[in-house]
């Protein structure tokens, strides 16, 4: 219709919501118990094959169409203010591509939800402090185990006296086994007083 933008009406009706928000031990935070601290994670979105969010994850990732994350951005913040955490963030992180990828895609999939994210909730959008700095391939086809070999160190953060004492917001596209994200939580934790909370546009029904 001509005014919907992005997705229409019916696919609005008809995505997949975790609700995970409203409840403080729900599937994502169980991801990373006995791995590492988090306050808070959540996902917006479930994520099924040949489902409509895969079909959205694919070209936000994909096709170049960026405005999928600062739709799907400033949807899920309406949920999170119900929460009240803008009071507790103090930055956003984007998981970050490697350069060479970056340069592959030309942009990275999960900024336009951070902005999002960070200019609704009213917190600064920080993807300078975290990097990544090894290149690899895709992760979507390793089992756990591979996984996690190859994502361990290949994270790391710019510590300064500046980023001390925050409460980190990291968000992601997909949480799948958490492996990616575990690593950027352990790499942030570097930084004296830091505090780690996640969230994703979807998750991965297992």
């Amino acid at each position: 219709m001509t005014n919907e933008m992005v997705l229409c009406t019916n696919c609005r009706h008809e995505m997949p919501l975790t609700q995970y928000y409203l409840d403080s031990n729900n599937q994502a935070v169980k991801k990373f118990y006995g791995k590492v601290d988090v306050e808070h994670a959540s996902a917006f979105l479930y994520f099924n094959k040949k489902g409509i969010v895969q079909e959205l994850i694919h070209n936000l990732k994909y096709k170049g169409h960026e405005e999928i994350g600062t739709v799907l951005g400033n949807w899920y913040a309406e949920d999170l203010k119900e929460l009240k955490l803008e009071n507790t963030f103090d930055a956003v992180i984007p998981v970050p591509l490697h350069p060479r990828k970056f340069k592959e895609r030309g942009y990275n999939q999960v900024t336009t939800f951070g902005k999002a994210l960070a200019e609704s909730l009213k917190i600064p959008f920080d993807d300078t402090v975290l990097y990544r700095k090894k290149y690899s391939k895709t992760q979507s086809k390793k089992n756990l185990l591979g996984r996690s070999e190859n994502i361990e160190n290949i994270f790391d953060v710019y510590v300064s006296e500046e980023n001390q004492n925050k409460h980190f917001l990291i968000v992601d596209d997909v949480l799948t086994t958490g492996a990616t994200l575990e690593a950027c939580s352990r790499a942030l934790l570097k930084i004296s007083g830091a505090k780690i909370s996640i969230v994703c546009m979807a998750m991965a029904n297992s």
